[in-house]
This record gives structure tokens, C-alpha cells and sequence, in this order.
């Protein structure tokens, strides 16, 4: 009994916390995103809104994902089930490479596990590239392992060139945080890695 009331509360505090997100948060940052975005002509469309409406959007989309994977948390919790949590504070990262660690997480390692690490094996293994650098090679294999793992991704979240193409940039994106961190490891205050991972 005891095990069950405690999960009972465990799992209805999630399974709140997840409903607030979405009904109170979520919600309500579309009523603000979705008209601009619905709107956007080059007569109306100006700095103000472009910033306001990507803001809103980029923590509408947060907030609806986390909120979906605390009420599922939650529910599984209640019947006694307990499975891995999906979000961590994604946008507290200080790089692209943190952020997929942080963002949708089991997608992240199912990705990282049965896509990208394979790819960059079985390139290694192939010895596309034969530079005396071994930093290059390394790099030139990343390269291209994120850029077929995350189109692949973009396809994974729905059949449009338009996902495809996000996660193409993504994978480029993610290469230049690797070509950084290869060559020219800086250290950069992390609250201005914050920022530029977060605008990103």
C-alpha cells in the first residue's frame, strides 16, 4: 500500500506539473506565435515580431514536449512503471553537441547509438579519407555522419523536405560545434555559450 500511494503521488505530481505546462504555458504561448507566423508578409512582418514570434515559438515547442513527457512520466508512475526522463533543461545548454544530450533524450541516444556512432565506425573503417592529419579525418567523418544522421532525423519527424533540410542544418551546425572542439578548443565564458547555443 505504501508503495502505492507513493507512486499514486509521485506520478499525479508529474502528471500536474505536465498539464500546467501545456494548458497554461504551451497554450498560450501559441496564441501569441501562431498569429504571427499565420500573418508573415514582408508588408507586416518587422523586428519586433520576427523576435517575438520565434521567442514564443521556440518555448511554445519546449514546453508542449516536456509537458508531454512529464504526463507521461506521470501516468506510467501511478501504474507502477517508471521510465527515463526526456528533457533536461535542454536550453541551459552551453553547445549544440550538450543540447542533444539534454533535448528529447531518448530520441538523442537512439540517434547517437544506432545512427551516428555506426556511421562514423564503419567511415573510419573505410578509410575514405587519407589526410596525415588526424584531426581532419576525425572531422571529415564527423561531418558526414551528421549530416546523413540528423536528415535521417528530420525525415524520422515527418515526411517534408522541410524537416529534412532542419535537420541538415542541424548536422551542420553540430559539425562546426565539433570542428571548434577539435581545433580550437577556446574557453568561452559559459552564459555567452548559453546564448549562442540558445540563438542557434
Amino acid at each position: 500500500k505504501k508503495l502505492f500511494f507513493k507512486n499514486l503521488l509521485i506520478g499525479l505530481s508529474f502528471f500536474i506539473i505536465g498539464l500546467f505546462k501545456k494548458n497554461c504555458i504551451a497554450d498560450n504561448l501559441e496564441l501569441i506565435a501562431t498569429p504571427i507566423f499565420d500573418n508573415t508578409t514582408a508588408e507586416n512582418i518587422n523586428f519586433f515580431n520576427a523576435w517575438l514570434g520565434s521567442t514564443a515559438y521556440s518555448f511554445q515547442i519546449y514546453f508542449d514536449f516536456s509537458s508531454y513527457s512529464d504526463m507521461a512520466i506521470g501516468l506510467s508512475r501511478i501504474f507502477g512503471f517508471r521510465i527515463p526522463a526526456n528533457f533536461n533543461s535542454p536550453y541551459k545548454s552551453s553547445s549544440l553537441i550538450e543540447f542533444w544530450t539534454r533535448w528529447h533524450i531518448t530520441l538523442s541516444r537512439f540517434i547517437r547509438d544506432y545512427l551516428f556512432t555506426p556511421s562514423l565506425r564503419s567511415l573510419s573503417k573505410l578509410n575514405l579519407f587519407s589526410y596525415k592529419n588526424y584531426k581532419i579525418n576525425l572531422f571529415l567523418q564527423i561531418f558526414i555522419s551528421a549530416l546523413i544522421t540528423f536528415s535521417l532525423s528530420g525525415l524520422w519527424h515527418g515526411a517534408s523536405w522541410n524537416f529534412i533540410i532542419w535537420g541538415a542544418l542541424h548536422g551542420i551546425l553540430l559539425t562546426i560545434n565539433y570542428f571548434y572542439k577539435i581545433f580550437f578548443p577556446l574557453k568561452i565564458p559559459r552564459t555567452l555559450c548559453k546564448i549562442l547555443t540558445f540563438f542557434s
